[in-house]
């Protein structure tokens, strides 16, 4: 028996039902993409399925960017929308930010760009509506722990400032350019510098305005994901004296100094006052034994005939004549009263 015709017969409905599976899984979305003119055929679906690509997703994207006027001319491709898709893009994201900037003529956005902002981790379309709409930034953060800014004028006054920073996304240096932080950190940096080069913090109070000006002539948001648009003043307040408080501490300081450098010099003053009593027990022990060896001279004096007798007892007048000038020239001590019992 010829079991050739059988086996014909089998592999051609084997094949007519998987066509027909094929045509039943992938009918409506091609019936989408043939209605819309997307220009992704049926076979196109099919080899998505086996290159691990969602269909719908390409499908739905593509018609989504015809309706909106971004064809292949524009660089949204299927070919295009596949690639991303399996670079780990989020397809759907990236044309709907295409078709934002394409609605708000923003023409510096094509898809390559696109593409590439979304593979870096950024949301495009945040990014869009945020070059459409600008975006309001408080300085200092609301993470930041800090609810003003605090700076020092010339005259020492502090002042406390709260900012409102308006931005919108600069695209050309969305990849690689510095976030949000960089430009509080910036702006931040930018208004103490402004109110320290003040003369008077009245000055700064007149003339709110006049920190916006310098600050923003500084050109604060080079090689930044955004572009300043202003800077606002929210609110100032006035702080602490601080320069009344740094004068007040330093005197305190130079007080401290003058105290110890004075309380070294009566150390000084009172050791050489130790010294100069050693100096003068130590001449007094002299002049004793000085005066100690006078008789012994007196003695050997009248014994070689060098003084005579007479000359020693006009010697001993001499000596009563001068202790009596000196018991006169001493005052008398108080003597204790006695008190009769």
């Amino acid at each position: 028996m010829n079991f050739v015709p059988l086996v014909l017969l089998g592999l051609a409905i084997l094949v007519v039902l998987v066509i027909f599976g094929l045509v039943a899984r992938y009918l409506r979305l091609w019936v989408q993409s043939y209605a819309s003119s997307a220009g992704i055929g049926l076979f196109d679906m099919v080899a998505m399925s086996f290159k691990k690509v969602n269909p719908t997703v390409i499908v739905r994207s593509k018609i989504m960017a015809v309706q909106a006027g971004l064809g292949d001319s524009s660089g949204v491709t299927g070919q295009a929308l596949e690639a991303h898709y399996l670079a780990g893009g989020r397809v759907p994201l990236v044309v709907q930010a295409l078709i934002a900037a394409n609605k708000a003529k923003i023409t510096e956005l094509d898809f390559k760009r696109a593409a590439a902002i979304d593979l870096a981790g950024r949301n495009v379309r945040e990014a869009v509506q945020t070059s459409v709409y600008p975006k309001v930034i408080d300085c200092p953060g609301k993470n930041s722990g800090r609810t003003s800014l605090d700076a020092v004028a010339k005259n020492g006054i502090q002042l406390k400032v709260k900012a409102r920073v308006t931005v919108r996304t600069n695209l050309y240096q969305l990849i690689g350019g510095a976030t949000e932080e960089t430009i509080i950190a910036r702006v931040g940096e930018g208004i103490v510098s402004a109110i320290g080069s003040a003369e008077r913090h009245t000055n700064v109070l007149e003339n709110p305005d006049v920190i916006s000006k310098t600050v923003l002539g500084r050109r604060l948001d080079a090689n930044t994901a955004f572009e300043i648009v202003s800077i606002d003043i929210a609110d100032i307040d006035v702080g602490a004296n601080i320069g009344a408080r740094l004068q007040a501490d330093q005197a305190e300081a130079d007080t401290r100094v003058a105290r110890a450098k004075a309380e070294g010099r009566r150390a000084m003053a009172v050791a050489r006052e130790q010294e100069m009593i050693a100096s003068i027990e130590e001449s007094r022990a002299g002049l004793v034994e000085a005066e100690a060896e006078v008789p012994k001279a007196i003695a050997e004096s009248l014994a070689g005939g060098q003084l005579g007798i007479f000359d020693y007892y006009r010697l001993r007048n001499l000596q009563a004549d001068t202790e009596m000038r000196r018991s006169i020239a001493t005052p008398p001590t108080s003597l204790p009263v006695a008190t009769a019992s």
